[in-house]
């Protein structure tokens, strides 16, 4: 069986990794699938889909912070729509995420989340939850 379902999010900065890992839950009890993996899906060129640790809020300020040091906002990027960082960061980072499922459970570590991450905010956005496996 395979359960598809489009989530909205509403990022709210130009740049931010939003804890995502409650609406996949969600996503995954609803489709009844209790074996399987579920796959998480961003149709933006300009953000990201990661597995990261929440648990410490400075991970996410950390990661941010590395990646405006090592692709800063303004260079000599010839896109001229002025966001070429956000896609070099959303090339970088992945636009999926594929994670194993266990007993209706999503199986991430002890300390990992599923972050949005979006470059080029804020914005209206959406990504993709899908989920392929059995029921029993």
């Amino acid at each position: 069986m395979i359960f598809l379902k489009e989530i909205k999010v509403e990022t709210t900065m130009r740049q931010e990794m939003m804890d995502v890992t409650s609406r996949v839950s969600d996503v995954l009890a609803e489709s009844g699938i209790k074996q399987g993996s579920c796959l998480v899906y961003c149709p933006h060129t300009t953000a990201a889909i990661a597995i990261n640790e929440n648990a410490d809020p400075a991970v996410v300020l950390d990661t941010l912070a590395k990646l405006d040091e090592l692709i800063p906002r303004v260079d000599s990027y010839r896109h001229a729509e002025g966001n070429s960082d956000a896609h070099i960061k959303s090339n970088l980072l992945g636009t999926s995420r594929l994670v194993p499922v266990q007993g209706a459970r999503l199986l991430l570590g002890t300390w990992q989340s599923i972050f949005f991450c979006d470059f080029d905010g804020p914005r209206r956005r959406r990504f993709i939850v899908q989920i392929q496996g059995e029921q029993s």
